[in-house]
């Protein structure tokens, strides 16, 4: 079976979680040992030279960004489409009746020439074989907030690089001259993240806050405002596979994510893998059972909660081991294995006998 891979054209024009999200299922997914009778190939679609009709099954990443044309097609060449949408645990009931009211509104306005994200969201989910939500939140979301069918859509959680269960923070302290307790944030830097008001939170405390992550042309002025606070550190981006990423994970006493939203941030994962305690924000598809003790969900704009939990947290740290067995099971290969299930049994009960590829 040939599977291709697709998401929106400029994804691998910046790195973030989505593009590390995909280059690791597409790895884990050709590391599966061969199964005799089920062959597998996955890759990237080449939109320029590659067509769809000569996969058996496309797998969408994000249901924005235009996705929903990639659906389109696939649907009516009559394959089958496992879509993974990414979708904020935000869309409920009243966020629907907002949603749908603004689509109808754009249509009348405009006699129909223009469709919301919402619209263009719920199109490709109602129009893909299978579905598929990284937590339960998630799931929630594209069920209520989408009507898509319990049955259509399987949870799957992401994974975690194994390098990042024995990181050590040796190398984050000799290169950065960073001895003592700080607060870490990993993400891009902008006002959807949080940066400012984290650093705000913990404005004459003890722990100064480190960032890692890259800050677009359009936010300056916001990292202006972050670099003239004396608590704040801006390290730039670091490559996910740096080991400098991960030793400052290691070195961290805290990691923070207090942002607007989250499906299912992979720098919380990482940091819990090298056994670093976090505070992040309660918008997440993010559940990890009797995770208390390390992992703190608090509001976006509750300050006040932030830096109280991240004081507790610093002052009496978790056992690293315990705090890493929180995610031990989020292994990319685990998780592969899973989606390849699901690619066999769509396989199976929808393409045409002609259509199927010998790899």
């Amino acid at each position: 079976m040939r599977v291709g891979i697709l998401s929106y054209p400029m994804l691998f024009q910046r790195e973030g979680g989505l593009q590390i999200q995909v280059r690791e299922t597409v790895a884990a997914l050709n590391r599966l040992m061969p199964v005799p009778g089920r062959p597998l190939q996955v890759g990237l679609v080449d939109v320029n030279y590659d067509r769809l009709a000569d996969y058996d099954l496309i797998h969408v990443f994000s249901a924005i960004n235009g996705n929903f044309r990639i659906v389109e097609m696939a649907h009516e060449l009559g394959l089958p489409v496992v879509l993974s949408p990414l979708l904020s645990p935000g869309w409920n009931r009243a966020a629907v009746r907002r949603a749908e009211l603004a689509d109808r509104l754009a249509g009348r306005l405009t006699d129909w020439m223009v469709q919301t994200s919402y619209a263009q969201t719920r199109r490709a989910l109602h129009l893909s074989t299978l579905v598929l939500a990284l937590g339960e939140a998630e799931r929630e979301a594209i069920a209520q907030g989408f009507g898509v069918a319990d049955d259509k859509i399987r949870v799957l959680p992401n994974g975690v690089n194994p390098h990042f269960f024995t990181a050590n923070g040796d190398l984050f302290r000799r290169e950065t001259g960073i001895a003592g307790p700080f607060v870490l944030m990993v993400g891009s830097i902008s006002p959807y993240k949080n940066q400012l008001g984290l650093a705000l939170a913990l404005a004459g405390s003890a722990l100064p806050v480190v960032l890692i992550g890259h800050a677009p042309r359009h936010e300056l002025p916001y990292l202006q405002q972050l670099l003239a606070l004396p608590n704040v550190t801006w390290l730039g981006s670091l490559e996910h596979v740096d080991p400098l990423l991960a030793s400052a994970y290691h070195a961290a006493a805290v990691v923070a994510l207090p942002s607007q939203g989250e499906v299912l941030p992979l720098s919380v994962l990482e940091a819990l893998a090298a056994g670093t305690p976090v505070v992040m924000t309660a918008q997440s598809a993010l559940d990890l059972p009797d995770s208390a003790f390390a992992l703190r969900k608090v509001h976006w704009e509750d300050g006040a909660a932030q830096r109280l939990a991240i004081e507790q947290l610093a002052a009496q740290p978790p056992e690293r081991a315990r705090v890493q067995a929180l995610v031990e099971q989020f292994s990319w290969d685990r998780v592969a294995g899973q989606i390849a299930e699901c690619y066999f049994q769509l396989h199976a009960a929808s393409a045409p006998a002609g259509r199927r590829h010998a790899v």
